[in-house]
């Protein structure tokens, strides 16, 4: 179900291979005329389900916008897979279309705030979307910039992973995320958020072949160096581990990505980086216990005070 306090408008797009195609774009209904604003981009299993994300940039003066992308969230229409792409660039229709709208509502300045593969995609966009020239700095919460695995693993999975779509388009590993994270977010489970399980399954949607080689696309570019001139923040958590069974620690720390990988890519993503450790964050670091999104929200807003 939407949320309360927001409003929804779906957005057509141009069929793709798969057919119709839609993203959902997502208003607080607490934004004002003119205000600065946010736009959220969410993760790989995942969509917007934080109004609490959205009353502290309220709080702090920003208007607050979310985009659901193709293939996630109340964009998953019956005929597709879900979270199914051919190449990160897909997206930026979607991008294209909800960056004009706030700029046309608010006339001012947006900043971008990627989640994991959101913050891949938002990274990408900022250096040669359409519309960039109206982003005017970018906030990166645990972006997806390496696969978290070997590298001896990652280099010999792609000759794999190639021959594996060549065989069938929709070839992908079934259970490829842990559910142990999922399960320490759903109040349901060992967490406090309430969310659609339709949406965000805790046993997650296979990880194509295909949507691997697009990440790892986008990920080699990031490798080879952005030219973002505006200024992007990028947070990640104090430690990072791969659990094979439930544990306290899983709720501070990030088990799905490796940190060290974030900061070994930060300062590929443009010229003007800033990386803050949020001790014993999340993966998603704005779904951490309380002191921990309040300090991480403490850095956001004080970073955003220098622009």
């Amino acid at each position: 179900m939407p949320l309360m306090n927001f409003k929804y408008e779906k957005i057509d797009l141009k069929d793709d291979y798969e057919g119709e195609v839609i993203a959902t774009f997502i208003q607080s209904n607490k934004n004002l005329p003119g205000q600065k604003s946010f736009l959220y981009i969410h993760g790989f299993v995942d969509y917007f389900f934080h109004p609490h994300l959205a009353d502290q940039f309220h709080d702090h003066g920003f208007n607050f916008y979310a985009v659901e992308l193709r293939k996630y969230g109340h964009s998953l229409l019956p005929h597709q897979h879900p979270n199914y792409c051919k190449n990160l660039e897909e997206y930026f229709e979607e991008l294209d279309i909800v960056i004009d709208k706030i700029h046309n509502l608010d006339h001012n300045k947006i900043t971008l705030l990627g989640h994991s593969t959101g913050g891949l995609i938002s990274s990408l966009y900022l250096d040669h979307g359409n519309k960039k020239d109206l982003i005017s700095s970018m906030v990166l919460n645990s972006p997806f910039l390496e696969i978290n695995a070997p590298f001896l693993i990652r280099k010999l999975s792609i000759p794999f992973l190639k021959l594996g779509v060549m065989i069938n388009s929709y070839a992908n590993i079934p259970n490829a995320l842990s559910p142990l994270y999922p399960k320490s977010l759903h109040k349901d489970h060992q967490g406090v958020w309430d969310f659609n399980l339709d949406f965000k399954p805790i046993k997650g949607f296979p990880a194509f072949f295909q949507w691997l080689l697009a990440i790892k696309g986008g990920q080699d570019a990031v490798k080879k160096g952005l030219g973002s001139t505006q200024p992007i923040l990028l947070l990640h958590s104090s430690h990072s581990f791969l659990p094979k069974k439930w544990s306290e620690n899983i709720h501070s720390a990030d088990v799905v990505l490796n940190i060290e990988d974030m900061k070994k890519q930060a300062h590929h993503l443009g010229v003007n980086v800033t990386v803050e450790e949020i001790k014993e964050a999340k993966h998603d670091i704005f779904l951490s216990a309380d002191l921990v999104r309040k300090d991480a929200f403490e850095k956001v807003f004080s970073w955003l005070d220098k622009y």
